[in-house]
């Protein structure tokens, strides 16, 4: 198995993490790379799309929460949907919205990993580097992907297709190494399934998940998280047995979780009368 492949920045497979700035000379002073030595936001790029009709759809989704400011994510979702990552006009939108400050917003954009400062490819392929992934393999899929589509972490590739990242974790331990394309899982990856489903994908080919659905776009995926249902919820597997084995074993063995005890009642709380 091949070393980690770390981050790398544009134009040098053997540099820094995409967007770090002064990482050289803060290397001297003991300070590491962190998540606030790239830029928040992206502020080049076309004029916004958000329109009449997409900020309909963003008080729709406000709308939706006894609380509005508890929509903000799935609002994020959606303008990541129409502008292809979170934009200074996106945060603008759902800041005059909900009546938070533009910083409230941006605060939260740049804190959740799955909101995009940079434009993001028409498939999203993440792969799973955590300990029991990368001891699995994970390492060597993600190097393979790497030198197979020329980019580093965080980065597209040239015709715009595929956007390459390393997560943290994929939740689905179980089936290690995982690679998921738009949050859609493919287990037990190995480097050579890897090129197969980027490739495939760039060629337009459809591409089945090994549980969920066919592959759409990440824009596509996107509209769904932000609340807007394509009919596709069970499409394919949802779980497998690896995920089940636990319930299996329980149901082989008679074992039951335990009965809650009821609530204690407060001395303020009147008792029911018989």
């Amino acid at each position: 198995m091949s070393n980690a492949v770390e981050p790398q920045g544009p134009g040098a497979r053997a540099g820094a993490p995409i967007g770090d700035h002064g990482v050289e000379a803060l290397a001297n002073q003991g300070h590491g790379k962190t998540h606030f030595d790239e830029p928040s936001l992206d502020f080049d790029g076309p004029v916004s799309l958000i329109d009449d009709a997409v900020l309909d759809e963003l008080r729709m989704i406000a709308g939706r929460y006894p609380q509005a400011r508890s929509a903000l994510l799935p609002m994020l979702h959606l303008v990541q949907s129409v502008e292809g990552r979170v934009t200074p006009a996106g945060i603008e939108a759902c800041a005059e919205i909900l009546g938070l400050s533009t910083a409230d917003v941006s605060g939260v954009a740049t804190f959740y990993t799955m909101y995009k400062r940079r434009p993001v490819g028409k498939y999203h392929v993440g792969v799973c580097t955590t300990a029991l992934c990368a001891i699995m393999g994970g390492d060597e899929v993600y190097s393979r992907l790497q030198d197979h589509l020329g980019v580093g972490n965080d980065e597209t590739t040239e015709d715009g297709q595929v956007t390459l990242e390393h997560l943290e974790c994929n939740a689905a331990c179980d089936y290690a190494p995982v690679m998921m394309v738009n949050w859609e899982f493919f287990d037990n990856t190995t480097p050579e399934r890897a090129v197969e489903v980027v490739d495939a994908l760039r060629a337009g080919a459809p591409v089945q998940a090994t549980r969920g659905a066919q592959v759409v776009t990440w824009k596509e995926t996107e509209r769904v998280l932000a609340g807007f249902p394509d009919g596709r919820a069970d499409e394919g597997p949802t779980s497998g047995e690896a995920s089940r084995l636990g319930l299996q074993i329980a149901r082989e063995r008679g074992w039951h979780a335990p009965s809650a005890p009821p609530p204690e009642q407060s001395d303020d709380e009147p008792t029911e009368k018989s």
